[in-house]
């Protein structure tokens, strides 16, 4: 019988001695999160990789169709004329509505920036898997861009959105300049959910088929295609249910870019505070959005 040497068993170094070790050579944990002050400089000095990626997703967003970027515009159009022939017609809130027809367009404009820029953010991370897992970069890039190519889509149909104003009569003034703060707040606003639904939909993917019934109960409840102010008025609901109707952001903005661009909106129709109210929502949003989502830096991508 023949007896073979075993090497002897080297025991591995503890955990806490490779560590010191690793520290003082200057090495990192890999995809390690970074300090809040020094994420956002890693996210402002991609700033131009995230302008760039937003334009090629708009560039690329309806290359397949013939009519290409013509269903920027169509798309909410084609939907103000079907909650038109339902709502207006159909059930009849126009009545006591002025300008119904402008009131309507304007609502399902800033309505659906809003839902697009939620929806994108859903799909920010479990929609780029292999940019996440190949490069390294705030990953906070992705729900930004994704939220900003919304907010220049917008861009696109405002200029659609001004000229069917004109058509039926409400034309330009010194109020029109109201809707450019109205939609920065929005925009910040939406950009600060798009984190967040980033980060719920990268660890619950299930949240992005959620999204759509959620979206469709938040916009009837939020005044697109009838006047929570006459709702008020009537006295159909409780003075705290319409109090909380109105003080939702989506009902919001709507209202105050309603104000900026119908004439026969007033001021009368806005709730109380209303540029406060906003205010307060997208600076909430965007500052806690975007904290909770650093927060989950190092799970992107991972599992």
């Amino acid at each position: 019988m023949t007896l073979i040497d075993t090497p002897p068993t080297v025991a591995a170094p503890p955990a806490e001695d490779l560590r010191a070790l690793a520290l003082r050579h200057g090495l990192a944990v890999s995809g390690a999160r970074p300090g809040l002050p020094a994420y956002v400089r890693q996210l402002w000095s991609r700033r131009h990789f995230i302008a760039a990626f937003a334009t090629a997703r708009l560039t690329a967003q309806y290359s397949q169709a013939k009519l290409g970027q013509l269903w920027q515009l169509m798309t909410p159009l084609l939907n103000a004329a079907v909650y038109y022939v339902i709502f207006g017609v159909i059930m009849d809130v126009r009545h006591g509505v002025p300008d119904y027809v402008p009131f309507l367009l304007t609502g399902v404009f800033v309505w659906t920036f809003t839902a697009q820029s939620i929806l994108a953010g859903t799909r920010a991370i479990s929609g780029n898997l292999g940019l996440v897992r190949a490069l390294h970069f705030p990953r906070a890039s992705l729900p930004v861009a994704l939220a900003l190519q919304q907010l220049q889509q917008l861009g696109f149909s405002l200029g659609a959105l001004a000229v069917i104003l004109c058509c039926f009569g409400e034309f330009p003034d010194a109020t029109w300049l109201l809707a450019v703060p109205a939609l920065a707040l929005q925009a910040l606003f939406n950009t600060g959910l798009a984190l967040v639904m980033a980060r719920l939909a990268a660890r619950t993917p299930d949240v992005s088929q959620l999204m759509p019934f959620v979206l469709r109960t938040w916009m009837y409840a939020s005044g697109v295609m009838w006047s929570l102010h006459h709702l008020e008025a009537a006295g159909r609901l409780p003075d705290a249910a319409v109090n909380a109707l109105q003080a939702n952001p989506a009902a919001l903005f709507i209202d105050l870019v309603r104000y900026a661009l119908v004439d026969s909106f007033t001021a009368a129709q806005l709730p109380p505070h209303a540029w406060a109210l906003a205010a307060g929502w997208a600076v909430l949003a965007f500052v806690g959005g975007f904290v909770w989502f650093w927060q989950g830096e190092e799970t992107y991508g991972r599992g």
